[in-house]
């Protein structure tokens, strides 16, 4: 697991450290304080340097590449996560993991020495103050060892150099707008390979105590999760509510990640507050059976409240995002301080 974090020059934060980080960790506070882009940095290192990845956060946010955005490509994809927008400062990002020692990431813009002047069109070179040669360089180093990777945009294409090497554990991000059901389907299947199905069914069993089993089903064209609630024909999960399906794709995804990370964004959508406690005692047991480290959002204090319950103390660190004198910081919660404010009714969020 990773034990701390740091952050430079991405997105909101200037300079963000997270001192501590345990197995269940929610990251709390206001609207656009930063929650989301600490899920995203964290994204990016666990990622090894993978240049692609970078269009994976501008997808989970809504912005998919498509070619009406191939000319403002950089200002759309690049732009936006660095710092202040400006470019010339390269992101940092980087966390002591337990296994893997020291892990770091730098990302900076690089910029061609040469460029070629078509002689049809010399106007096109001044339309923005970029090159369409314009390049970010990924340097990622676990320990003595440096990765090198890119992503290139040239004439309107994207042209990424993947590092040599792979994450040394796999990483899962669960955005709050996307969700992917062949893919839920397919998680579903390895796990029951392994003989492990029965873990989903008994969480899923939390919110719909009717069903009795889940399976893979292609009767609808693509593989999809159904279940037997009694009924005379399976019933597809997301007929069952928005959330069977959210509830499902987190202990999906814990499974999957077994010894690697799981990024959940606004982990509370689609699940009602009275279920909120049986669900983290879900999440807490998924992720020591499957030894996954859960980095979470939310600003639902049902939420947050639910999950102290229902966790122990040394597995859950609450940390609130917050701006202090036009500065952003990161304040991890002590248990002890996070019963009293609890007890006492005082806003954690």
């Amino acid at each position: 697991m990773f034990k701390n974090l740091r952050i430079r020059n991405f997105r909101a934060f200037a300079e963000l450290e997270v001192e501590r980080l345990g197995r269940i960790n929610l990251v709390t506070g206001k609207n656009n304080s930063g929650k989301t882009s600490l899920l995203e940095a964290l994204f990016l290192l666990c990622g090894a340097g993978n240049p692609h990845l970078v269009l994976s956060v501008s997808a989970f946010r809504g912005i998919h590449v498509m070619e009406s955005l191939a000319g403002a490509a950089v200002e759309t994809f690049w732009k936006p996560i660095f710092a202040d927008f400006d470019m010339n400062r390269p992101i940092e990002v980087g966390g002591f993991h337990e296994s893997f020692g020291p892990l770091s990431l730098n990302v900076s813009l690089e910029r061609p020495d040469a460029i070629q002047l078509p002689f049809d069109s010399p106007s096109s070179l001044f339309d923005s103050e970029f090159s369409n040669e314009s390049a970010l360089r990924f340097s990622f180093r676990k320990g003595s060892e440096a990765i090198e990777s890119y992503i290139r945009l040239m004439s309107g294409e994207f042209q990424i150099q993947k590092p040599v090497s792979q994450s040394p554990f796999l990483t899962l991000f669960l955005s709050s707008r996307t969700g992917n059901l062949q893919e839920d389907a397919m998680r579903l299947g390895r796990l029951r390979m392994r003989k492990q199905g029965e873990h989903v069914l008994s969480v899923l069993r939390l919110v719909e105590p009717r069903l009795r089993s889940v399976e893979v089903n292609s009767a609808f064209g693509v593989p999809m999760i159904c279940g037997d609630i009694g009924l005379p024909e399976l019933v597809p999960l997301p007929m069952m509510g928005e959330g069977m399906t959210r509830i499902a794709r987190l202990v999906l995804a814990i499974s999957e990640a077994a010894d690697g990370v799981v990024l959940v964004d606004e982990v509370e959508n689609g699940l009602h507050h009275s279920a909120l406690g049986k669900v983290w005692g879900a999440i807490g047991e998924a992720a020591r059976q499957f030894n996954a480290q859960i980095v979470a959002s939310t600003h639902s204090y049902e939420c947050l409240e639910a999950a102290h319950e229902s966790l122990d103390a040394d597995e859950l660190l609450i940390h609130r995002i917050e701006a202090i004198d036009e500065t952003i910081r990161c304040k991890t919660l002590d248990p002890d301080v996070i019963e009293a404010m609890f007890k006492h009714d005082f806003e954690i969020r």
